[in-house]
């Protein structure tokens, strides 16, 4: 088992910059705001041939008792709960405050082997940065710099030297299933409900699920195992419009959701079924369209509704969304766990459809079936010529067509291919890409 490290403190003491630089990532968002991390963030990190796992946890009030402080104080509790050893950080600069007091007296009474790290300590004598916090009776403080990377080696060295030294000698792991691993990016507008199907899926409080919208900031990945398959779930901050978004963290928020949503395999749209169907949710699936991702649809909150509402949702889905009709659309209650056993066997079948290998001859003679249902239209004298076909690529799968005069098919006749290509080998729920390359007219040059 790799050694669990946790990073602890109060808001603003640079516990994201110190993950960033124990990863070598920039996974955990950084910026001079308090609070700016809320749900607990997992990150691997190597010394040399050590491998370890790295534990951000966001600003930490121990007697928080309600609100935002108090779910983001359950969330480090827990992060201490799973580490080998707790590095607890604070601000050179700043000195001790009684913050620092109240987190000292919490992880005494935790049990864990702890770390006191100053940080923000460049340009500082030892003796002078360090003075102070002799008084919380953590022993010897470490002085680092973690956005300049100053002692940050030699202080992962020495953690993974005491959490090495607190686990019992181990019988080695049995051999583990290393197949590939279904990244799936949940995404949708704040609040309809991304977290607390994340939380369901995983039977445990993972990330924090509050009613707030913007709850989640970052882009947190979650590994986790189903019915015998191996997942990474991605937990994303909710897109509002453009307009909206006035915080410069948010703006953030939304570049790591995109991001997430280019390295999914499946993307899963939450849709709130308690409200309209707006402009920003269509915006959002376009996005994911145009990455290629494969796509499954949750309408979420949908216990409760009266039949009447229900129908209405669905016609509205049905004009607003209608181009995303290659998508399964499951209507679910993330909270309640009504249909999400579906809502993962579709899953499944849409990263089964994006990855499907797509023979040249099966291909052709699909091509060929299409050309003799329907031939393309006439351009002037001439007709397009479709001869063969073959796979491009995928996740999204692409199709590759090679013929004579293919620049004059128009989009209406590409979409018919599309749709007999999806027919012919079933591809549920990933988009399709059609490639029309023609060969070169040998008697062009003639062609005045």
């Amino acid at each position: 088992m790799k050694p669990v490290i946790a990073i602890v403190g109060r808001p603003n003491v640079g516990k994201s910059t110190l993950f960033n630089r124990m990863t070598r990532s920039r996974d955990a968002l950084v910026a001079d705001l308090p609070g700016l991390t809320r749900d607990r963030h997992y990150g691997e990190g190597r010394m040399g041939e050590r491998p370890f796992l790295a534990i951000d946890t966001g600003g930490f009030e121990p007697v928080a008792k309600d609100g935002i402080m108090h779910e983001m104080a359950k969330q480090t509790k827990q992060a201490v709960a799973e580490a080998d050893i707790v590095i607890f950080l604070v601000d050179g600069r700043q000195g001790i405050t009684p913050h620092d007091k109240t987190i000292t007296d919490f992880l005494r009474k935790s049990g864990r082997a702890v770390m006191l790290v100053v940080n923000k300590a460049e340009g500082m004598k030892y003796s002078s940065v360090t003075a102070d916090f002799y008084e919380l009776g953590m022993g010897d403080p470490y002085v680092i710099s973690a956005a300049h990377g100053d002692g940050v080696m030699d202080l992962v060295e020495e953690a993974l030297d005491m959490a090495i030294a607190q686990k019992p000698p181990e019988v080695p792991e049995a051999f583990q299933d290393t197949g590939k691993q279904i990244k799936i990016a949940i995404v949708g507008r704040p609040n309809v409900g991304k977290s607390t199907l994340v939380n369901t899926l995983l039977g445990e409080e993972r990330v924090i699920a509050f009613d707030m919208p913007g709850t989640t900031r970052d882009a947190i990945e979650i590994p986790f195992e189903r019915d015998g398959r191996h997942y990474v779930l991605i937990d994303t901050a909710g897109i509002r419009r453009r307009g909206k978004v006035f915080e410069a963290i948010e703006k953030f928020s939304v570049v790591k959701t995109l991001q997430a949503i280019s390295e999914a395999n499946v993307v899963m749209l939450l849709l709130d079924a308690q409200q309209d169907i707006s402009e920003q949710d269509a915006h959002i699936a376009g996005f994911v369209l145009e990455s290629g991702r494969a796509l499954v649809v949750g309408v979420n909150k949908w216990d409760g509704l009266t039949s009447d509402r229900r129908d209405e949702i669905k016609i509205d889905i049905e004009r607003k969304l209608d181009f995303l009709s290659f998508a399964k659309f499951h209507f679910i209650s993330a909270i309640k766990s009504t249909g999400v056993d579906q809502l993962m066997k579709s899953i499944n079948s849409a990263y089964a459809a994006a990855m499907s290998d797509l023979s040249t001859p099966r291909l052709t003679r699909a091509l060929i079936e299409a050309v003799e249902h329907q031939q393309p239209r006439r351009k002037g004298s001439i007709r397009p010529k479709l001869r063969y076909a073959h796979q491009g690529g995928m996740n999204p799968p692409i199709v590759v067509i090679h013929g004579n005069a293919l620049d004059s098919i128009d989009d209406n006749y590409k979409r018919f291919l599309e749709k007999h290509f999806r027919e012919t080998f079933s591809l549920v729920g990933t988009p399709l890409r059609i490639e029309l390359r023609s060969g070169k007219n040998p008697f062009a040059r003639n062609q005045k």
